[in-house]
């Protein structure tokens, strides 16, 4: 028997309106659509930058008023100064966003998407 070898995570998000969040991501964060819902109202989408692809799944209002908790990512980036220079414009920081070295040997930024998923953008020092 052949042994299972994993190769690729497709996180998925919830979000409120997907085609809100497809913009987002594509026009703010540099990523391409992938795939998305047929029609005008689409429930389902993949973007995708580079080798990473992110998948967003509409929820009711309900979930988020009944305390449904955002995820969080981290994201390997290889050259994360030039990925925070690049969003610099993008009008996609908070109050705290900043470029740092941690205490875990890491380099990195975090934002939050307009759903308040959480995108940790970093790399190894």
């Amino acid at each position: 028997m052949a042994t299972a070898i994993l190769q690729q995570i497709h996180p998925v998000l919830p979000v409120r309106n997907v085609s809100r969040a497809i913009h987002y991501y594509v026009d703010k964060l540099g990523f391409k659509l992938s795939f998305k819902d047929a029609g005008n109202d689409p429930k389902y989408a993949g973007v995708q930058r580079d080798a990473v692809e992110i998948h967003l799944q509409w929820h009711d209002e309900n979930d988020w008023t009944n305390g449904m908790d955002s995820a969080l990512l981290r994201i390997y980036v290889t050259e994360v100064d030039s990925l925070f220079n690049d969003y610099k414009t993008k009008d996609v920081f908070h109050n705290n966003t900043m470029l740092r070295d941690t205490a875990w040997r890491t380099r990195e930024f975090g934002i939050y998407d307009c759903d308040s998923n959480g995108l940790i953008f970093y790399r190894d020092l």
